[in-house]
C-alpha cells in the first residue's frame, strides 16, 4: 500500500546508523523523547515522538529530512553471558580468513583457485573444531579418568572422586573412559545447540522482495549485491552437521583407541573384532565428514533456503549412535586392565599441528597465486592477509586449548610440574608444554615489535609538530598544541602499519610452532626434561620458559574472559576493542558454524527492508547515514537495494572503515573494484574523514571524484578565538555530526536526489520472496 504526500512537498527522511560503541536513540536523535517505529527489542528503528507521523504531513519538512535512527549495538551485546562467544575467538577468526581472499579479475575470476582457497579454510576451520573436542578429552578423559583416578595419591586428596577407586565398578578404564567421554560430547552438543540458536535469532532473515534477479545478474557484480549473499541457510546448516559429527567422532576415537590397544594385548579375539570393526567406522565417518566439508561452498547468486536433509540429519545422528556403541564396548568387563602413563595423544595433537602447519601453506600459495592475477596494492600483504589471519587462528586455538590442558595438569599434581620427575601424574602430551614454552620468547618479540612502533609514532609526531600551526592562518604557534594534534595523527597511522604487525605475529608463531612441535617428537620430553644434564644456562632457560608459559597461559584465558565480559557490559571498554570484535562478527559464517552469529545478516536485511519499504510506500528521498561499523551496514544495505530502490537512496559515510580496514583485509568484497562499481550504482554519495581519525578514512582515493571529503579540520580551532573562546577537542573518530561539513554534505545529497525526477519510481508492494529451487553449486569457495 502507498501513503501519498500531501501537496507537492517531496518527503526525506535521514536514517542514522551508529557505530561500533552503540548509542541510544534519544543520544542518536537528539532528544529524549523518542517512539520505536518498527523493530523488537533486538534491533529498532527509532524516531523523535514529534515525528512519528511525518508521513502524513510532509509539508512540515521541507527545510530538513525527517531523522530516525536504527539501533543495532544488542545485536553484539548485552549481558555478561556473551562474553563467552569470546571462547569461540579461533573459529571467529578462521571464518575471517575466508573472506579475506584477494580479489580475483573480472575478465577471468580462476572459479577453481577460488574453490580450492575456500576449501582449504574449511578444512583449517574443521581442524580448530577437532582441536577443541581434542582438548576437552585431554582434560576429560586423559588427565581425570585415566591418570589422576588410576592413581591412589591423586584420588585420595579428592572425596568426590572416590567411586573411580579400586573395587568399584567404575574402576575398570573403559567404564571410567566412557564416563569421561560425556563432557566432551556434551561439548559438542552445546556447541551445535547455540549455532543453530543463533542462526534462529540473528541470521534468519530473507532478503526483501524485488531484489536483483539472480538469473539475470552478472557474474562479475560485485559479491555483496548478489541476492544470497546475507542468507546462506544451507551451507551453515552443512557445516554444523559436519562439525558436530566430526566432534563427536573425535570423543569415539579417543575412547576407542585405548581400548583396542589392550584388547589386542589381551589376546580378546572377539573385543578386538569389534573394536576393528569400529574403528573402520570411525575412518569411514571422517571421510564422510571430510567429503561434506569439502564438496559445497557458498551460493551467493540466489537466498540458500533449501536444505540437505540427509546430511544435516543423518551425519550427527550416525556420529552419535557409533560413539554409543564406542561407549558401550568400554564399558564391557576387563578385570585386568590397569591405566598408567599417558594416552596416545602426543601424536594425535602433533598430527593436527602438522596438518594445520600444512594447509596455512597452501593457503599462502593459492593467496599468492590469486593476488598476481589480480594486483592490488592496497591489500594487506600483498595478497597473504588471509593466510596471516588463519595462522593467527590456529595459534589461538592451540594456546587456549594446551592453556586448559596445562592448568588443570598443574592443579591436579599439586606443587609437582607436569611431565617433570618425581611428579606423581605424567601431565598432558609433551607437545602442549612445548607450545607454552615457546609463548615467553613470543611475547618478549612482540614487546620488541611494540618498542618499535612507538618510537615510529614518535619520530612521526616529531615530524608532523613542525606543520600544524600552519595548517590554521592568523594563529600564533603553540609548541604543546601542535604536539597534541601531532599526536593524534601520528597515532591514527599507526593503524596503516597494522597488516605488518600481524604478518610478524603469524610469521614468528609459525616458526615457533615449527620448533615445539620438532622439539616434542624429537626428545619426547617436556623442555625442563629434555634440557636436564645441558649447560645450566639452557637448563634454567628451558625450565624457566615452561613454567612461565604454563602460567601465561592460564593467567591470559582468565584474562582474556574478564575483558571480554567487561567490553560487552561497559561501553566506555567496547569502544578499544570493539571494533576488532564487530569486524568478526560482520561476516556470515562461510566457514565455521560454531563462530559467533553474524550480526549482519539480521542488520542488512533489516536497512534493506526499511529502506525499500519507504521509499515504495511514500516516493520519498532517503540518505542512509552510517558512521564507523555503521557505515558499512549502510554500504551492504545499498548494494541489496533493488534498483527503483536504489535511485532514490543516498549514501553518507563518515569515520568509515570500508577502505582503509575492510579494503585492505578484504579486496575481494570492498577493494576498490566492488566501491568503484558502489560509487557507479550509487552516484549520490559522500564520505567523510580526518587524520586524527584511527578507523575511518578516504573510501576511493585519487580514484571517483566527488566521494571523499577531507581530512576535516580536527580541532576546529587552533587555539582560542572570539568566535572559539574555549579549548576545542580534538574529536579523532567522534563526534562527525558535529562538523559544519556533515549538515552541509547531507543537504547537497538531498537536493541532488530533488533533481531526479520521481516519477521514474512507481510504488511497489512487498512480499516476502518465495522459496527459491535448488541451485547449482556456488563459485564463491
Amino acid at each position: 500500500m502507498t501513503d501519498s504526500p500531501k501537496g507537492n512537498t517531496p518527503l526525506a527522511l535521514e536514517l542514522l546508523v551508529h557505530g561500533v560503541a552503540g548509542a541510544a536513540p534519544a543520544e542518536l536523535l537528539g532528544d529524549p523523547r523518542t517512539v520505536r517505529v518498527t523493530g523488537d527489542s533486538t534491533a529498532a528503528v527509532f524516531r523523535r515522538t514529534e515525528d512519528a507521523d511525518a508521513e502524513a504531513h510532509p509539508e512540515r519538512y521541507a527545510a530538513s529530512p525527517v531523522p530516525e535512527a536504527y539501533c543495532w549495538s544488542r545485536l553484539t551485546s548485552g549481558n555478561g553471558a556473551r562474553a563467552l562467544w569470546l571462547l569461540l575467538l579461533p573459529f571467529m577468526v578462521a571464518n575471517l580468513a575466508h573472506w579475506a581472499r584477494p580479489a580475483s579479475p573480472a575478465a577471468d575470476p580462476a572459479p577453481r583457485a577460488v574453490r580450492t582457497y575456500g576449501v582449504l579454510v574449511r578444512i583449517l576451520a574443521l581442524s580448530l573444531t577437532v582441536l577443541l573436542i581434542a582438548a576437552a578429552c585431554e582434560v576429560a578423559l586423559d588427565l581425570f579418568a585415566w591418570q589422576c583416578a588410576g592413581s591412589g595419591t591423586c584420588t585420595a586428596d579428592r572425596s568426590w572422586m572416590g567411586f573411580l577407586a579400586d573395587g568399584g565398578w567404575w574402576a575398570q578404564p573403559g567404564r571410567r573412559l566412557a564416563l569421561g567421554a560425556l563432557v566432551p560430547a556434551a561439548l559438542t552438543g552445546l556447541l551445535w545447540f547455540l549455532s543453530n540458536r543463533t542462526w534462529s535469532a540473528y541470521e534468519s532473515q530473507p532478503p526483501p522482495a524485488g531484489a536483483p534477479d539472480p538469473d539475470t545478474a552478472s557474474d562479475t557484480a560485485p559479491a555483496l549485491g548478489r541476492p544470497g549473499f546475507w542468507y546462506g541457510r544451507r551451507l551453515v546448516a552443512r557445516l554444523r552437521a559436519a562439525h558436530t559429527a566430526a566432534g563427536l567422532l573425535t570423543v569415539a576415537a579417543a575412547v576407542a583407541a585405548p581400548t583396542l590397544r589392550y584388547d589386542r594385548r589381551a589376546g580378546a579375539p572377539a573385543l578386538e573384532a569389534l573394536g576393528w570393526v569400529v574403528q573402520v567406522l570411525l575412518g569411514a565417518g571422517a571421510l564422510t565428514v571430510a567429503w561434506v566439508v569439502c564438496r559445497r561452498g557458498r551460493t551467493e547468486a540466489r537466498a540458500d533456503h533449501r536444505l540437505d536433509r540427509a546430511a544435516v540429519t543423518l551425519l550427527p545422528g550416525a556420529a552419535l549412535a557409533l560413539l554409543a556403541a564406542v561407549l558401550v564396548h568400554a564399558c564391557w568387563s576387563r578385570p585386568g586392565w590397569t591405566s598408567a602413563g599417558r594416552l596416545p595423544g602426543d601424536f594425535a595433537f602433533g598430527v593436527l599441528m602438522l596438518g594445520q602447519g600444512v594447509c596455512v601453506l597452501a593457503l599462502a600459495a593459492v593467496a599468492r597465486y590469486l593476488h598476481r592475477r589480480a594486483p592490488d596494492p592496497a591489500a594487506a600483504l600483498r595478497g597473504l592477509g588471509g593466510p596471516a589471519v588463519a595462522m593467527l587462528g590456529c595459534a589461538l586455538g592451540g594456546v587456549m586449548s594446551g592453556g586448559v590442558a596445562q592448568r588443570v595438569a598443574d592443579w591436579l599434581d599439586g606443587g609437582g610440574t607436569p611431565g617433570m620427575a618425581g611428579t606423581p601424574l605424567p601431565g598432558p602430551p609433551v607437545l602442549l608444554s612445548w607450545q607454552a614454552a615457546v609463548l615467553p620468547p613470543l611475547l618478549l618479540v612482540l614487546a620488541v615489535l611494540a618498542a618499535w612502533f612507538a618510537v615510529r609514532g614518535a619520530r612521526a609526531r616529531r615530524r608532523l609538530a613542525a606543520g600544524i600551526a600552519a595548517e590554521y592562518p592568523g594563529e600564533a604557534p603553540d609548541r604543546a598544541r601542535s604536539r597534541r594534534i601531532a599526536g593524534a595523527r601520528a597515532a591514527a597511522a599507526l593503524t596503516d602499519s597494522a597488516p605488518w604487525f600481524v604478518a610478524a605475529v603469524s610469521g614468528i608463531t609459525l616458526l615457533l610452532g615449527a620448533g615445539a612441535l620438532a622439539g616434542a617428537w624429537l626428545s619426547g620430553q617436556v623442555p625442563g626434561e629434555a634440557a636436564r644434564g645441558s649447560r645450566p644456562p639452557l637448563e634454567a632457560a628451558a625450565r624457566a620458559a615452561q613454567d612461565t608459559g604454563s602460567w601465561l597461559i592460564g593467567f591470559g584465558f582468565v584474562l582474556f574472559v574478564t575483558w571480554g565480559r567487561r567490553a560487552y557490559r561497559d561501553p566506555a571498554a567496547r569502544r578499544t576493542i570493539g571494533i576488532l570484535w564487530d569486524v568478526g562478527t560482520f561476516w556470515p559464517r562461510a566457514a565455521h558454524p560454531f563462530a559467533p552469529p553474524c550480526y549482519a545478516e539480521r542488520a542488512v536485511p533489516d536497512l534493506t527492508w526499511r529502506m525499500t519499504g519507504w521509499t515504495a510506500r511514500t516516493g520519498g528521498r532517503l540518505v542512509i547515514s552510517g558512521h564507523s561499523q555503521g557505515s558499512v551496514l549502510a554500504a551492504a544495505a545499498v548494494w541489496q537495494l533493488p534498483p527503483p530502490a536504489r535511485r532514490r537512496v543516498a549514501l553518507l559515510t563518515y569515520g568509515s572503515p570500508l577502505g582503509r580496514l575492510y579494503g585492505r583485509w578484504f579486496p575481494a568484497y570492498f577493494g576498490p573494484g566492488p566501491l568503484t562499481a558502489l560509487h557507479g550504482e550509487v552516484d549520490c554519495w559522500r564520505n567523510l574523514w580526518r587524520a586524527t581519525d584511527p578507523i575511518g578514512g578516504p573510501v576511493l582515493p585519487g580514484t571517483a571524484e566527488g566521494v571523499d571529503r577531507g581530512p576535516l579540520a580536527d580541532p576546529i580551532a587552533y587555539g582560542r578565538s572570539a568566535r572559539h573562546p574555549l579549548p576545542a577537542p580534538i574529536l579523532g573518530h567522534s563526534d562527525y555530526q558535529a562538523d559544519p561539513a556533515f549538515a552541509a554534505e547531507r543537504d547537497a545529497l538531498l537536493t541532488r536526489l530533488g533533481a531526479a525526477d520521481p516519477s521514474r519510481v512507481p510504488p511497489q508492494r512487498l512480499s516476502k520472496e518465495p522459496a527459491a529451487p535448488a541451485d547449482p553449486p556456488g563459485t564463491a569457495g
